[in-house]
């Protein structure tokens, strides 16, 4: 069986006048065989759809203000503005809802209440700083149909597979688009060590090589 080999692909700095499929393939068509897998941070996803917003163009509410405090400081909603993105899409009260019931499941030994509860975004959602510059200074929401971006990156190519993933430095990786037949969740183990640098290295994109067999074995 062919070695697996993680390959980072540097790009320029993407924004919303980019194509995201059209981008994939400028940068990797000719790196890209049957047997490989197309990874894509889910950041630099949303960014090419437009989804972010300025902290400065946010309203602030006193619920937002209170509910951020029970968030972990290294958390993307641990301030005012990233709690109030949130509840900006996916309803205060919801949101409000959630971190109470997240309070209460721990109480029980359960985790995860609030991210199950809060809306789809709450796990995905970036806070300034979270992404490559200069969308380090905005929040950046979670890609708009991720599955769907995926099948056509792959359909593009013609690579084995495509995901879209949320991976960071705290050893985290997380599915958040996959095309069809691709096991995400085996494919996120091979980006734990984030080969992903949305910043100062801007290699927003990843091709595993020969995943096919590493796969299907």
């Amino acid at each position: 069986m062919a070695d697996l080999k993680l390959i980072p692909i540097p790009t320029r700095i993407l924004t919303d006048k980019d194509d995201i499929v059209d981008t994939i393939e400028r940068y990797t068509k000719r790196k890209v065989t049957g047997s490989d897998l197309i990874c894509c941070a889910e950041s630099v996803v949303a960014i090419t759809q437009g989804r972010y917003v300025r902290p400065e163009d946010l309203r602030i509410t006193r619920v937002a203000q209170l509910c951020c405090r029970f968030i972990p400081d290294y958390g993307s909603l641990a301030s005012p503005h990233g709690m109030q993105s949130l509840m900006d899409v996916e309803g205060k009260w919801r949101v409000a809802f959630a971190l109470v019931a997240g309070f209460l499941g721990k109480l029980i030994g359960q985790k995860g209440f609030f991210y199950k509860w809060g809306g789809e975004q709450a796990a995905l959602i970036d806070d300034v700083t979270g992404t490559m510059p200069p969308f380090d200074k905005c929040i950046v929401y979670g890609p708009k149909d991720p599955d769907k971006v995926a099948g056509a990156i792959k359909e593009r190519l013609g690579c084995f597979g495509a995901m879209i993933a949320d991976v960071n430095d705290l050893k985290r990786s997380r599915v958040v688009g996959v095309s069809p037949g691709l096991n995400g969740e085996l494919a996120a183990q091979l980006l734990i060590d984030n080969p992903f640098g949305n910043a100062s290295q801007k290699t927003p994109i990843c091709i595993i090589k020969n995943y096919k067999e590493y796969q299907e074995r």
